[in-house]
């Protein structure tokens, strides 16, 4: 609990910023550990695939609902406690998800599994604001990057876990590492309970009562974070699916595309913080964008497999930015509050999350992905006129 030295050398990466990439981390590599137990809780509760979507679903709507409780809590509290608790409460989430007996315990299990995800995820990106403005260069895409590298490597070790350890074995053995990895997060992390955001963001003390509930500003980032969003989230639900039917990849294969997809995300978002401090945040999202487009064009046009997978490479590089630039905007909106910006963006940005799937699945059976994809490009062009919305990002630091 330590405030940045303001001198204008001050590392790049002190204490503070480790602190919050380390929650960053814990929190993707919770969420990748999950991946494999999805199926194994499946076979334990005889669920159907209908009713485990429910069961999915409500790991959602836990995520939207404790997103605009938690943004409130750091307005008042600052953001290290709640990203501190949010942890606390991840850990002890996760293991009771392999001790549910029923379907319906199992749905409320994960229900706070993803509220504490979700709270979590507002507290450490309005931490993650709070040590930017301290800092002479961005840091939010890493920080994002530090969640890809956690969910690629908790997805890797929880299969060979599980089959070691068993499906309960495993999410204790995880829910115990989490929460000993609270220890030096809370330790290490800055604390901005009685910083001053109004000042730091240029705006007067009384702004924050104006604007700090329902600020139009937030609302405007989070549609942009819906439009990137929603193509991330189509990857990962449909892109195997998609290479299966439409190009006949076997089973072994089909998960190339998601591959492509994260593994150049997660290299952009690191390269990401240099490029926004060189070209702005405007321009970085624009010309993001425009990858992203000429990704969804190769995705649904290419002639043959090698085309479409480099397409999936190409979308990731062009969403890996988008989303981290938007957080740190809202975050730095006048006269709000960064948690509440954040809880606001993220709000609307995850929520396309939850309705897009089923909106897709039904638009490619009845026309097919190739459409899908084309409609989603136009979803993120709409993001280019609105770049103007991320110019906060580069506000000066705050030392």
């Amino acid at each position: 609990m330590t405030s940045l030295a303001s001198s204008p050398r001050a590392s790049l990466w002190p204490r503070e910023r480790l602190a919050v990439s380390g929650a960053f981390l814990a929190n993707g590599f919770v969420l990748g550990n999950w991946t494999p137990q999805v199926p194994v809780l499946a076979d334990r509760l005889g669920l159907s695939e209908s009713r485990l979507g429910l069961l999915i679903l409500a790991f959602g709507i836990g995520a939207v609902l404790a997103m605009p409780l938690v943004g409130a809590a750091t307005a008042r509290f600052g953001t290290r406690r709640p990203v501190v608790v949010g942890q606390v409460l991840l850990a002890l989430a996760f293991p009771l998800l392999a001790l549910a007996p029923s379907p319906s315990l199992a749905a409320l299990a994960i229900l706070f599994f993803g509220m504490s995800m979700g709270g979590m995820d507002v507290a450490m990106n309005a931490n993650a604001v709070a040590v930017e403005r301290r800092l002479p260069r961005a840091m939010m895409s890493s920080c994002h990057g530090f969640w890809s590298i956690g969910g690629f490597a908790g997805a890797a070790v929880g299969g060979p876990l599980i089959a070691a350890l068993g499906s309960t074995g495993h999410m204790m053995l995880i829910g115990l590492v989490t929460l000993l990895a609270a220890i030096p997060v809370g330790r290490a992390m800055l604390e901005d309970r009685d910083a001053p955001h109004e000042a730091a963001s240029g705006a007067d003390t009384g702004g924050a009562a104006r604007g700090g509930i329902l600020s139009w500003g937030a609302v405007a980032i989070g549609i942009c974070a819906l439009f990137a969003m929603v193509p991330e989230g189509a990857a990962i639900d449909w892109s195997a699916i998609y290479l299966r039917q439409d190009h006949g990849t076997e089973v072994a294969y089909s998960g190339l595309a998601f591959a492509a997809l994260s593994g150049s995300m997660a290299l952009f978002r690191f390269l990401g913080d240099p490029i926004r401090d060189r070209l702005g945040a405007v321009h970085t999202v624009r010309i993001s964008v425009g990858l992203g487009l000429v990704g969804l064009l190769m995705i649904a046009l290419g002639p043959d497999l090698p085309v479409v997978l480099v397409g999936f490479a190409v979308l990731g590089v062009g969403l890996s930015n988008i989303v981290p630039v938007a957080f740190s905007a809202a975050g730095n909106l006048p006269g709000v509050k960064p948690g509440v910006g954040i809880s606001i963006a993220t709000t609307i940005g995850y929520s396309g999350i939850l309705i897009a799937p089923s909106a897709i699945g039904w638009f490619a059976e009845h026309f097919g992905f190739p459409p899908v994809f084309l409609g989603l490009a136009v979803l993120l062009a709409l993001v280019f006129p609105l770049a103007g919305l991320m110019r906060g990002a580069d506000r000066a630091p705050a030392h």
